[in-house]
């Protein structure tokens, strides 16, 4: 197993004080004190705050894009690609309760600051829109497929927020199963598919 190199620990490290502290409220002192360097040695590896914010968006990219290929290949048809989707809310709910959802919550602060990341943060919710998209399609959707991307997407986000105002396990898991019901029901979508 190779040992992450300095500036992989930064950004990793920056990535959990962004989504636990918010990007505002993290300071170069909080990430280089968290990854235990000292500041010359952050500065070398990046010179602003917003060069770290441009690689946790990348990171978060491609982490993105790894768990889509792996539901893509561990699941059997495009409804179960979607249900791995949706069961991120269960598998996730200690932090999601804690801090919400590490994408919701970026893009929602970086349009808050008008920052010029916030577009390219949105851009990992294409990701999933997108993805979505294609499970539906394949599941029989066609034009409709694009509108119950953004439906499924919108219903998981807003569940998100409000575990995070609630901190209330159950109320995921009935949203999860309203969830399932919805998908299992959609007229002209075979669930044997």
């Amino acid at each position: 197993m190779l040992t992450p190199s300095t500036r992989d620990r930064i950004v990793e490290v920056a990535d959990n004080l962004f989504y636990e502290c918010g990007f505002e409220a993290t300071s170069f002192a909080d990430v280089a004190a968290a990854v235990g360097i000292s500041r010359g040695n952050f500065y070398y590896h990046f010179k602003t705050k917003d060069a770290i914010l441009d690689a946790v968006i990348e990171r978060r990219m491609e982490r993105t894009r790894a768990m889509l290929g792996g539901w893509q290949i561990e699941a059997a048809n495009p409804r179960e690609r979607i249900l791995s989707f949706v069961h991120v809310l269960i598998t996730n709910q200690t932090k999601i309760m804690a801090f919400g959802c590490p994408v919701g919550t970026l893009c929602s602060e970086l349009a808050k600051l008008e920052h010029v990341a916030q577009g390219r943060a949105a851009e990992i919710f294409g990701l999933f829109r997108e993805w979505l998209a294609e499970q539906f399609w394949e599941l029989g959707a066609s034009d409709r497929a694009g509108a119950l991307a953004m439906r499924l997407l919108s219903w998981s986000q807003g569940v998100a927020v409000m575990a995070t105002a609630f901190r209330d396990e159950d109320f995921i898991r009935k949203e999860v199963a309203e969830i399932e019901h919805w998908l299992a029901s959609l007229p002209s979508l075979s669930p044997s598919n």
